[in-house]
């Protein structure tokens, strides 16, 4: 962001509580642009079989990883869960429960992550081009974002995650 929205005069750096800020430097408007998290939304999401990983047409071709969506304002984050298991898989959330929230720097986002054992046909919406089902005892885990809560949802299950990388 280069002119304040509030304003328009141009975005500088502004000292707030001993940390520099972009702001705008007009003390009568007094915008901070603070670059809180995103709320994101990851569900492990549990059929037949295993769990469901898919692939974004956006990643490279060997990543797959757990489901996710963006928390909409004012929605509860369960809510989003089966919303999103609805719409990027077409499957029916039947349990839920939550894994945790984790802090994802890397992309400036915290994730609330779910288990949710859901039933119905795979169908993918237009954000994913692939799926596998992999048996949990085949599942793993990775040391940042999505692959946290794979690795926490595994020990509650007595089962100790191994790595993809």
């Amino acid at each position: 962001m280069n002119y304040c929205p509030q304003c328009a005069s141009p975005m500088g750096e502004v000292l707030i509580d001993s940390e520099i800020r972009k702001g705008c430097p007009d003390k009568a408007c007094g915008f901070v642009q603070w670059n809180n998290p995103t709320p994101v939304v990851a569900m492990i999401v549990e059929v037949e079989g295993g769990v469901v990983l898919a692939h974004n047409v956006s990643w490279p071709k060997t990543f797959y990883s757990i489901i996710t969506g963006f928390l909409e304002a004012g929605e509860d984050p369960l809510e989003c869960a089966k919303r999103e298991t609805l719409e990027e898989l077409n499957l029916h959330a039947l349990e839920t429960s939550l894994v945790g929230a984790y802090a994802f720097p890397q992309q400036n986002q915290v994730i609330i992550a779910y288990h949710i054992k859901a039933a119905g046909e795979i169908k993918l919406n237009h954000e994913l081009d692939d799926y596998k089902i992999v048996p949990i005892n085949e599942l793993k885990g990775w040391k940042m974002g999505t692959g946290l809560a794979i690795i926490d949802w595994l020990a509650s299950k007595g089962i100790e995650a191994e790595l993809a990388f």
